[in-house]
């Protein structure tokens, strides 16, 4: 049975717009660049947060899907459920993380047709 999200203003209903693992985010509206942050990609990580929350240090990779939609925005970045989970232990509910913004190359293997 797929996940159902609730519409993006990236890319509206599209369910192929979220990446495998639900690894995906919302944005405040400083990273949101009028929506130029659309599918950006960015590596992150939990560093710290009361009663020490992260999980090991280990990045996780997350794609913007969305733009905050609480005003104020909580936070610079808002992870998905699963992304949080990821890094962090379910019983914290604020963490500080490090994140930096990469590109994502699809490399495709060059097949001869010899």
């Amino acid at each position: 049975m797929a996940c159902m999200h609730a519409a993006t203003k990236c890319n509206g209903n599209r369910q192929d717009q979220f990446p495998a693992g639900n690894l995906f985010v919302s944005v405040s509206k400083g990273l949101w660049d009028n929506g130029a942050a659309c599918g950006r990609r960015y590596r992150l990580k939990c560093v710290s947060g009361n009663r020490k929350p992260c999980k090991g240090g280990a990045a996780i990779d997350v794609r913007v899907v969305d733009v905050c939609k609480g005003t104020p925005c909580p936070a610079t970045i808002l992870l998905s459920q699963d992304a949080f989970h990821s890094i962090s232990d379910p019983s914290n509910t604020k963490i500080n993380i490090e994140f930096t913004q990469y590109e994502y190359l699809s490399i495709r293997p060059f097949i001869s047709s010899r």
